[in-house]
């Protein structure tokens, strides 16, 4: 039986749009988390982080439950849109980014953290907006941690599997990504097929943490100026 890639391509560009979309969606998420003087934030931060202590499992399975024809919000989908998110590539996108936002969101708030109050409070001085600060102030001193905060999601969602055999199963070319693939290889026993989809992974994985790693020092340095 000839091996198939499919599935590493498939994991590579469920990483990379799971990475592009939590860069887009926790930056006004973190701004807000880091700055806000809401007095029970911290009850938000807990929601968006609960996936840190939850088992991969138990979160696709109610993402499942949620996005089943059965459900009122899948039905809802499916009939006004004639599409079904659960055991579809949109449906294990949507599990990758849930399952994945707390790393992206943790590492963005070290870094807006890390910004001195004094460049903010000179921007507030000269009449900047909250915009104007996000955009000309924050972001472009936080770019290290954006970055760290982009490898970290983009290695950890290479290795998902509980949330993605949950909602999306195991369909070749729509939803088998290569951690289910390893399994199934395995449980046929075509044990040469695993070793090659799990050596890509593990090439894969050490090269993300070799970038990691090189630029952590830099992270450090940026910051370690900053104060």
């Amino acid at each position: 039986m000839m091996l198939s890639f499919d599935p590493i391509w498939l994991t590579l560009e469920l990483a990379i749009l799971t990475t592009f979309v939590l860069t887009l969606i926790t930056i006004p998420i973190s701004y807000w988390l880091t700055f806000s003087s809401f007095r029970y934030r911290f009850i938000i931060e807990a929601i968006l982080n609960l996936p840190l202590v939850l088992p991969p499992t138990v979160l696709g399975f109610y993402l499942l439950l949620v996005f089943s024809p059965n459900h009122w919000f899948g039905g809802w989908i499916e009939k006004l849109f004639d599409f079904r998110i659960a055991f579809s590539f949109f449906g294990i996108l949507i599990g990758s980014i849930l399952f994945s936002l707390p790393f992206m969101l943790q590492a963005l708030q070290v870094g807006f953290s890390s910004i001195p109050k004094t460049h903010i409070d000179t921007a507030k001085v000269l009449g900047k907006s909250k915009l104007e600060i996000l955009f000309r102030v924050i972001l472009p001193n936080c770019k290290p941690a954006i970055l760290a905060g982009m490898i970290l999601t983009f290695a950890h969602t290479i290795g998902e599997f509980g949330v993605v055999l949950m909602i999306g199963g195991s369909i070749p070319g729509k939803t088998k990504v290569t951690s289910i693939a390893i399994l199934e290889e395995v449980a046929a026993m075509n044990y040469h097929s695993a070793h090659i989809y799990a050596s890509v992974l593990i090439v894969i994985s050490m090269i993300v943490l070799l970038v990691l790693f090189r630029y952590k020092r830099s992270v450090s340095i940026v910051f370690a100026e900053k104060d």
